[in-house]
């Protein structure tokens, strides 16, 4: 349990609970390939940090903090005090020293965020805590938590202000396309992120049921007893193996303007990590630290990424990563291989048989 300089951090009064703890536990643990490559390369980049303070006044955060603050209930002993439990027991788990500040804003809608610049704060909907049980939300402030420890509340901020800029600056052509650049960049970076908060909230919560469950009801709502995990994991494999040429591209198209993975997917990925030797190193307390962050190698992290994309690709059951898989190991016949994805394969079956006059 923690003792004098955790009760001087904001930690006392901790929960008992028979949860490992990760001591000076650094993200790179439980950070996605694709995103721990960026946040490598972005904290590794010389100025960076001058940069992102001077676009600090630029950007509507005491904005955010004063609105939350006015128009929010925030989390405390005095108010939600059982959330206030379990940010410190995350925060403990995880060994984040500083425990955010936490609010809970009136809307229906279930969502979690952890935004700003100097200081990350986390804001949950009432729909949220209405939704989920006390497990699941354990899970969910512990995926809050991993935003806070792998600094994902930065690029979450500029990811909201850009996009509230593409809006403002959307009749000017050229100014609107160069910002939705930048934001759908950031969006497939933000996609990444949530696979890593998501483990990091198993971490928290150590309890992959509860994950599941609480992934399941953000899909579903508060229908349990009509839902099954095993049918829910199921629905992600048909979602990545169904359907031609023609359901790949509509899938790219659907998920570009979301800053999550659809939620089938996130389980899935869950899960497949759950099962890891990854995971289990980490829950035999092998794991990277804090104080070992300065000495990782871009390059490395790079070549890490590449090598996850490489075999997501390889073993990808959908039908365009197939394709890709063909066209990267010479396969023949490429283009009676497109026209059947798109689904001409009567036609092109009749422009494979052999004429009388050949």
């Amino acid at each position: 349990m923690p003792d004098d300089s955790h009760e001087q951090n904001g930690h006392e009064n901790v929960p008992s609970r028979q949860r490992r703890r990760f001591e000076g536990i650094s993200s790179r643990a439980y950070e996605h390939p694709a995103d721990r490559s960026a946040l490598v390369a972005l904290r590794k980049l010389s100025g960076f940090d001058t940069v992102f303070k001077a676009l600090s006044g630029l950007l509507p955060e005491r904005s955010l903090r004063l609105l939350f603050l006015s128009d929010s209930v925030r989390v405390s002993d005095q108010q939600f005090a059982h959330l206030n439990d379990m940010l410190r027991d995350a925060c403990y788990i995880l060994d984040l020293e500083k425990v955010p500040p936490m609010y809970v804003n009136q809307d229906p809608q279930p969502n979690a965020m952890c935004i700003g610049l100097d200081e990350p704060i986390i804001v949950v909907t009432t729909g949220l805590v209405e939704l989920l049980d006390e497990e699941e939300m354990r899970a969910v402030i512990g995926h809050e938590v991993g935003h806070a420890l792998s600094g994902h509340s930065v690029y979450r901020t500029i990811l909201l202000f850009l996009t509230s800029l593409a809006l403002k600056v959307a009749w000017i052509p050229l100014g609107n396309l160069a910002i939705m650049a930048i934001v759908t960049a950031l969006r497939e970076w933000f996609r990444k992120s949530e696979l890593s908060a998501d483990r990091a909230g198993l971490l928290v919560g150590q309890d992959l049921q509860a994950s599941m469950r609480g992934l399941m009801k953000i899909a579903g709502g508060n229908h349990l007893h009509e839902m099954n995990v095993d049918a829910f994991l199921a629905q992600a494999e048909e979602y990545e193996a169904g359907g031609d040429l023609r359901d790949s591209v509509l899938k790219i198209l659907n998920v570009l303007p979301r800053s999550h993975p659809f939620t089938t997917v996130r389980a899935a990925e869950l899960k497949k990590w759950a099962e890891s030797r990854d995971f289990q190193r980490i829950m035999d307390g092998h794991y990277p630290r804090r104080s070992e962050d300065k000495d990782t190698s871009v390059t490395d992290s790079f070549r890490e990424s590449a090598s996850h994309y490489t075999n997501n690709v390889k073993n990808s059951k959908d039908p365009l990563m197939k394709l890709v898989t063909d066209i990267a190991g010479g396969a023949g016949d490429l283009g009676s291989r497109v026209r059947r994805g798109f689904g001409g394969g009567a036609a092109t079956a009749q422009e494979d048989r052999p004429r009388d006059d050949e």
